[in-house]
This record gives structure tokens, sequence and C-alpha cells, in this order.
């Protein structure tokens, strides 16, 4: 199972626009989501560097970089390691200049259990209901230089160490940024890299509750509020 792989969506683009602070939404409303998988439309919160304004918007799930032959790729390019963001091309330079926050309320991780075939669900999410906010990278793909036919915008959702809570069920998780690092995460014209790099660490686990969940959130096919419930 992917790292981050599925997660929860379900707050307002106008509630999501007033927590991040946005200057514009133009996000399409994609409604509450209890299933979010790669490919997916999701919601990022990214800033224009030419007019400064952050904006709420609607990107694919899934990295395509500007120079991809083809769009076809961005399935496998979901998560980008915090520890190798500027090893790899890819990432490289969306890390320089195109980063972003992708809104969620909770997401999954699976465990596997001794004994069983199937892995058992977890649903991570903040005791206080607060958003969370994903540190991501953002791209801009074109099938042709000078025309925006076909364009395709999309993210990645940044992973790195795990915190004590989500330790026991996975190797890794993705990164969260706290209220304070907006700013400096989403400014296009900050070139501090190693400051950058700094601000992604694991959340703290006391934060977070984690709670085990029905196995039917595997099935990307399923959606709904029953996914939340907690298993037998």
């Amino acid at each position: 199972m992917l790292v981050c792989g599925r997660y929860t969506s379900t707050t307002s683009p106008a509630d999501l626009a007033a927590y991040f602070d946005v200057d514009e939404v133009v996000a399409d409303d994609l409604g509450p989501r209890y299933n979010v998988a790669p490919t997916d439309e999701v919601y990022a919160v990214a800033q224009s560097k030419t007019s400064g304004e952050r904006r709420l918007g609607t990107f694919k799930w899934g990295l395509v970089p500007f120079f991809a032959k083809d769009a076809g790729g961005g399935a496998r390019m979901i998560n980008a390691r915090a520890e190798s963001l500027l090893e790899k091309p890819a990432f490289k330079r969306s890390f320089e200049r195109y980063r972003c926050i992708v809104p969620a309320d909770g997401f999954y991780e699976w465990e596997a259990v001794e004994g069983r075939k199937k892995k058992q669900p977890w649903y991570f999410h903040r005791r206080d209901g607060d958003v969370l906010a994903f540190a991501g990278l953002w791209a801009s793909w074109r099938p042709q230089k000078d025309s925006d036919e076909g364009r395709v915008v999309s993210c990645t959702i940044i992973t790195g160490e795990p915190n004590a809570l989500v330790a026991p069920v996975h190797d890794r998780m993705p990164v969260m940024l706290p209220p304070s690092a907006w700013a400096e995460w989403l400014d296009p014209t900050n070139d501090d890299l190693d400051a950058l790099r700094a601000l992604l660490v694991p959340a703290p686990a006391d934060l977070f509750e984690a709670v085990p969940v029905v196995d039917a959130v595997s099935d990307v096919r399923n959606d709904g509020p029953h996914l939340l419930e907690p298993a037998s």
C-alpha cells in the first residue's frame, strides 16, 4: 500500500478558503469525499508569483513535470520523499519554485497484522478537528509548449519520517505544515532551500488520534462517511 495513498476531503471550498486565508477560489466544488485516491482531482493552495495572491484550486493528484513526454506517469508520483527532493528531477524544479499545500481532514495508512491476509486500515486525524495542511509540490504540463489545450495542473504530497503515533502502522507519513510555516512554504520567491527543508519534519503525535476503521476503505470504489466507522 502506498504511503499517503488515501485521505479524506470533506471541508467545503469556502471553509478552506477562510482557513488558509486565500485571496481567490478557482476550485471546482468536488463535494465531500471519504476515500480520495491517486489521480483524483484534489484541492490545493498555491501562491501566484506575479500577483502574490494565494489561491485555492483543483489539481490532479500525481505530479506530471513540465518535461514529461505525456501525462500518463502522474499516477506513479503521488508522493515525494522529503529526503530526496533535490535529487529527483521530477521534483527538484517544483520544490524550488512551485510549492503548495494540500488540505485534508485525515489520512489512512494500512498495518500488516500477523495471521491475517488483509491489512488493517487506520484513520489518522487531528483531535481538535482542524484541517491538515499537507506539504505539497505542483507542476503545469502542456502537450504543446505554446498552447493551454490539454494542460494538466498536478500535485504531489511530500512524505517523511513518521511520528510516534504513525510509526507502529507505517514507516512514513505525510508531512504537515503548521500555520506559522504556510507563508514561508507558499512564497514562490523564497529560494532558501535549506530553510524550506527544515520545515519538513513529523507533526507532533499528541495532536492526532488513530482509529482502526472498516476494511471497505481499501476499495477505491467505496466512498461515504461509513468508511470512518471503527473496525469491530
